[in-house]
């Protein structure tokens, strides 16, 4: 696995530093998938490198290029990966899988590599540390916590780009049921049960 050290490397010096999405965040979902592959039959060394490069380009959440963001990094995981040893196919499987990841495409991967990477990254927006990168976001964005009107949804829909609460209402709450593989699914259960406790003691507070 000494190429999966090589790319590990070769990422960590390209990666943003983005709040949510830095390489500690490429390092947890690197876990998450492995921990997944470990559960399917798949190629492991083609998901875990999915995983380094899922998010090598990734533009803030207020640029009009977020929605991009997957497309421009399965785009540049080509170039990355042909100095690498990898076939024309591999390298394929691991671009499709990077471009169908993302929420915003709103798209069911067609490999197994890319449903284990979108679990992998999904899972990663749940539980404590999903709470984290929403409010590390949200600081970076100066975007206020909640609407202090209807802080929890309840008479509006969602809207993420102006308040950061809304975040758990229009994405994370909705994840646990488009997990692709079992024990994503298990795991995703757990994490968004920690969600909905941290959403019951704020409601306590406010």
């Amino acid at each position: 696995m000494k190429i999966l050290d090589l790319l590990k490397e070769e990422v960590k010096t390209r990666i943003s530093n983005d709040p949510a999405h830095d390489f500690d965040h490429i390092m947890r979902v690197y876990k998450n998938a492995k921990k997944i592959c470990n559960k399917e039959k798949v190629n492991t060394k083609l998901v875990l490198s999915a995983a380094l490069l899922h998010d090598i380009v990734s533009y803030p959440k207020s640029d009009k290029r977020s929605k991009l963001s997957s497309i421009r990094s399965a785009e540049l995981s080509k170039k990355i990966l042909k100095n690498y040893e990898f076939s024309y196919e591999e390298i394929q499987i691991i671009s499709d899988a990077i471009r169908d990841h993302s929420f915003s495409q709103n798209k069911i991967p067609t490999t197994i590599e890319g449903k284990i990477l979108q679990d992998a990254d999904r899972l990663d927006a749940l539980g404590a540390i999903g709470i984290a990168r929403v409010f590390a976001v949200a600081g970076s964005e100066k975007r206020p916590f909640y609407n202090a009107e209807d802080p929890f949804c309840k008479k509006r829909s969602p809207d993420d780009q102006k308040w950061s609460l809304d975040h758990f209402y229009k994405k994370l709450l909705i994840l646990e049921s488009r997990m692709n593989t079992n024990s994503g699914k298990t795991e995703a259960k757990k994490r968004t049960k920690i969600l909905k406790d941290f959403l019951s003691e704020l409601k306590k507070e406010l």
